[in-house]
């Protein structure tokens, strides 16, 4: 019999990856609101699973959470990407190379 934990943890883990894919779509299309939107729907979600006795994970519930990881990492790479593409670009409009670099002095 699946436990009542099972299938709460299992269905958190499952919306937890429909936001992730959400995220990716928002990345992929520039959509800065939606991005926002899965920032924070991602943090409500870490908020519902912190409660979660990782001890008490069973297989299926294992492979979702490794999911998880995979995803969100693929997601962050993917914002990281972007961003480095988009500096880059203030760089050239600006013709200022460094322009969020800290200046370090002289010796």
């Amino acid at each position: 019999m699946i436990s009542a934990f099972h299938t709460d943890t299992a269905t958190r883990l499952r919306q937890m990856l429909a936001l992730l894919e959400g995220e990716r779509q928002a990345l992929a299309g520039l959509d800065l609101e939606r991005i926002l939107t899965c920032a924070q729907g991602k943090l409500d979600m870490c908020d519902q699973l912190s409660a979660t006795d990782a001890a008490a994970l069973d297989d299926e519930c294992l492979g979702l959470l490794d999911a998880v990881r995979r995803v969100n990492e693929t997601n962050r790479r993917l914002r990281n990407l972007i961003a480095t593409n988009m500096a880059a670009r203030f760089a050239a409009l600006t013709g200022s190379v460094k322009l969020y670099h800290r200046a370090i002095p002289a010796h």
